[in-house]
């Protein structure tokens, strides 16, 4: 996982491997703190993600939510199809924009909020 800020102000997280329990698990503190303790728009480069379970959207929407109370946003991109499926199946993009690249979410974050 990598916690990067970019102009507008707003952070992108890279994550890399399994978004599954063990997974969530290691990166959940990391992830919470570069996303929401920043209290700024957000983006989540899921394209190095090859799988994603319970736990892992357990993680995603606790951070959409808990920024969203901040008033700010947070938009995932990247997603490989088996990823992506997953994220239909669980009509996550009723909760937060989900797009196919980081220019897409950048747009998305910054015409939210």
């Amino acid at each position: 996982m990598s916690v990067t800020e970019l102009d507008g102000p707003i952070v992108c997280v890279r994550l890399q491997g399994r978004l599954d329990a063990p997974g969530a698990d290691r990166i959940g503190v990391r992830f919470t703190a570069g996303v929401v303790a920043r209290q700024m728009h957000a983006i989540v480069d899921l394209s190095g993600v090859s799988f994603v379970a319970s736990m892992g959207l357990r993680l995603l929407i606790s951070a959409a939510r808990s920024v969203s109370q901040k008033g700010h946003v947070l938009a995932l991109f990247g997603a490989n199809e088996a990823v992506q499926g997953v994220l239909d199946d669980v009509a996550l993009d009723q909760i937060m924009p989900i797009v196919a690249t980081e220019a897409e979410a950048i747009a998305a974050v910054t015409a939210a909020g």
